[in-house]
């Protein structure tokens, strides 16, 4: 996928290093320009990496593929960095590896939020949810997102590819990625979920 330079990426004087290949908004064009910013194209791996609160896990499989392709350009104007998990086409696969991978990464800390887009979003909270730290929300409308991150701290983002149209699912990613969580009363709920979380490793039924 190729990197797309917002001008929330533009720094306020100096160099800005681009992988090649790279899109740059008019917006960002126009600062590069007043500021007199060089643009150097480098190699993908040379390039200074986005800190985890700057940095979104993407993942689908081939029912949320063609939405995945939709709304990557959009986090891209939120200033975010795309870790793109995958899949590259709507040849069948399985969504609990895609979401695995994200969950993973957002578990790890490399990034601080992940989005997943399967047919119904329903299997990829499951698996989400089973990596330690992940809060993954399955979200089917603007409110449901608000409350997920308001209320719940949603740290992953489960979409419906093959439920929501395209215009549906860019409305929720929009208010999820904008809400704030809210703390105070809720705070201690989430602080809750996570005590429930470190529990349940040791739990065993009872005969």
């Amino acid at each position: 996928m190729r990197k797309v330079i917002v001008a929330a990426d533009v720094p306020p004087s100096g160099e800005l290093k681009i992988s090649n290949g790279s899109i740059i908004t008019p917006s960002a064009r126009d600062l590069i320009r007043e500021r007199s910013v060089k643009l150097v194209e480098v190699a993908e791996d040379q390039l200074d990496k986005a800190p985890p609160e700057k940095t979104v896990a993407l993942g689908s499989d081939h029912g949320g593929f063609v939405l995945k392709k939709t709304l990557a350009p959009l986090l891209a104007e939120f200033g975010l960095r795309v870790i793109d998990l995958g899949t590259d086409s709507e040849k069948p696969v399985d969504y609990p590896d895609i979401a695995a991978r994200v969950a993973e990464t957002v578990a790890s800390r490399k990034a601080t939020r992940g989005i997943i887009i399967d047919g119904a979003g329903i299997g990829s909270a499951m698996v989400a949810n089973k990596f330690p730290g992940v809060r993954a929300a399955l979200c089917y409308d603007k409110a449901s997102a608000k409350n997920s991150r308001e209320h719940n701290d949603s740290n992953v983002l489960t979409l419906g590819g093959r439920l929501l149209t395209a215009s549906q699912a860019e409305d929720v990613l929009r208010v999820w990625i904008s809400t704030p969580f809210a703390g105070g009363r809720h705070a201690a709920r989430v602080a809750k979920i996570a005590e429930i979380e470190k529990a349940i490793r040791n739990w065993t039924p009872r005969s």
